[in-house]
């Protein structure tokens, strides 16, 4: 396909979509941080961080995402010991050693993980079309997954392992497994998951216990979800304005321009800019999911929606978390909480839905 016609398929409402929702995120961090006292310009980072994932967003349109499943094992491969390289020397803050640092570049393994993954299990899948049946099948699928999950449970980082399995269920779906098989392995995940009480950490047990109680320690574990819920009913139909809200502003919101950066949207922009921002997300998503559906080969389709089912957990997580009806586990909201590795790897995936779309005119 020529450059021209690359230009003339691009998915410009995707691309503006996405550009609008990174903007409402830069803007939501500079509110979040503004008064802070500190060396750090987390605005002008952010924005540097978006930037840089745009540029990684053109580079996954242009390579031929075949190419990318042709080689996602070494990839898959690479990700896996980055992992494990973050258990020996990486960085520690707020408890949790998630970060490495590789030529004074700080990011998150974690993150790129789950882009391998779903690249990984696209070519299993698709080099086994026909065969998903098998129950072998499966169980290699099922590692491919348990691997990297069970590396970012140590780091600890319970929000990123949460989504393997669902990812895995999707892309089986997807790749044509009876819905008798989806149920066995949902019904298998569900009787394991009370067995990873006694691998958490207490912090993560206390937020389980708040959350099913958020009173029973409302000035320690249960503060944040009781402040969270606060910025967002008070917000209103229209919100306080921007750069106007008092929980947001004055500091009673903890992790304000992270993992509770919607109750500050919701506090600033009301119902309407919640709303508004949300319905952005559902766009990218029935646009992700349209695109897997007309990819003329299994690799894109899986592809599309292992990057559709990633987004709607992330949004799913992190709403849940700010408004109370899920646990909190540390979800950044996709492209808009403060972070360059989360930032950086979802401009690359959805430049992958655009590479898909593109190309499906090829075959």
């Amino acid at each position: 396909m020529t450059g021209q016609n690359r230009i003339k398929k691009f998915d410009y409402t995707l691309f503006a979509a996405v550009v609008m929702i990174a903007c409402i995120g830069i803007a939501t961090v500079h509110s979040a941080t503004h008064g802070v006292s500190s060396m750090v310009n987390y605005t002008l980072r952010h924005a540097a961080w978006v930037g840089m994932g745009l540029i990684f967003l053109f580079i996954a349109v242009l390579i031929d995402y075949q190419l990318l499943v042709r080689f996602a094992y070494p990839l898959y491969a690479v990700s896996l010991g980055l992992l494990a390289l973050v258990l020996v020397s990486g960085k520690t803050v707020g408890g949790a050693q998630r970060w490495l640092t590789l030529g004074g570049f700080t990011f998150q393994p974690s993150e790129l993980v789950k882009l391998m993954l779903i690249l990984a299990l696209a070519r299993f899948f698709n080099d086994r079309e026909g065969q998903v049946k098998d129950v072998k099948c499966l169980i290699i699928a099922s590692i491919l997954v348990l691997v990297p999950m069970a590396l970012v449970i140590q780091q600890p980082d319970l929000g990123t392992a949460l989504l393997f399995m669902p990812i895995l269920l999707t892309l089986v779906y997807v790749a044509g497994v009876p819905s008798k098989y989806l149920a066995k392995m949902a019904g298998l995940g569900l009787a394991v998951l009370p067995f990873f009480w006694f691998i958490l950490k207490d912090y993560q047990k206390d937020r389980l216990l708040v959350f099913w109680n958020p009173d029973i320690d409302p000035l320690g574990a249960g503060y944040s979800i009781n402040q969270s819920r606060i910025a967002i009913g008070s917000g209103g139909i229209f919100g306080k304005g921007w750069l106007a809200g008092t929980q947001t502003q004055l500091r009673f919101l903890p992790e304000n321009r992270t993992d509770f950066i919607f109750s500050g949207i919701g506090e600033e922009f009301g119902f309407v800019g919640v709303l508004f921002l949300l319905g952005l997300y559902a766009f990218i998503v029935m646009r992700g999911i349209r695109i897997a559906k007309e990819s003329k080969d299994v690799g894109g389709s899986l592809i599309a929606a292992g990057v559709s089912a990633m987004l709607v957990l992330h949004v799913f997580i992190n709403v849940g978390m700010a408004t109370g009806i899920l646990p909190v586990v540390g979800m950044p909201l996709p492209l808009v909480s403060y972070g360059g590795s989360a930032t950086v790897s979802t401009l690359a995936a959805i430049g992958l839905l655009i590479n898909i779309r593109i190309r499906r005119f090829m075959f």
